[in-house]
């Protein structure tokens, strides 16, 4: 793969530039827990901060630690993604780690910085609400997806299967 690492470089810079550049509006421009509607019924920017993982899981341990654990998780998580890169060839996986590195590293600043991280993305319907996310979480979905895609039917399977 041509230019492996300054593709690497560029997806994950682009990702925290534009995850730090969002978080940043909102931060500066909503207050925590205002929203603006977007779309009624469907889309909300809604400034709040989730202290937990995904979906709030582990919010409750006190801050020092819950802090430590995840910005420790993270920084090991991305070092074992960045031995991957280095490891593969295959275009569909550089650029699914290269998402997923992005994105975790958007949102461990945001845990120095501020102990949480800054969603603001809220899709529902009526009453049923998705939890809010952020570009760097979409990034890291992106990522997975991706991922997924690449060991299901990619030129891997091909191996695998003939």
């Amino acid at each position: 793969m041509k230019n492996k690492y300054l593709q690497v470089g560029s997806i994950i810079g682009i990702v925290l530039l534009l995850d730090q550049i969002t978080k940043h509006v909102i931060h500066t421009h909503v207050r925590l827990n205002d929203s603006i509607v977007v779309v009624p019924g469907f889309f909300n920017i809604t400034h709040i901060r989730n202290k937990g993982a995904a979906f709030g899981m582990l919010s409750s341990l006190p801050e020092f630690w819950r802090s430590a654990f995840f910005i420790t998780v993270t920084l090991v998580a991305v070092v074992a993604i960045i031995a991957l890169i280095m490891k593969t060839n295959e275009g569909l996986l550089v650029y699914a780690f290269s998402l997923i590195a992005g994105g975790a590293l958007g949102n461990v600043i945001d845990r120095i910085r501020y102990g949480e991280v800054v969603d603001f993305i809220q899709w529902y319907i009526k009453s049923y609400y998705w939890p809010s996310f952020n570009v760097a979480d979409s990034a890291i979905t992106i990522g997975v997806a991706l991922l997924a895609f690449e060991m299901l039917f990619g030129k891997s399977q091909e191996h695998a299967s003939g």
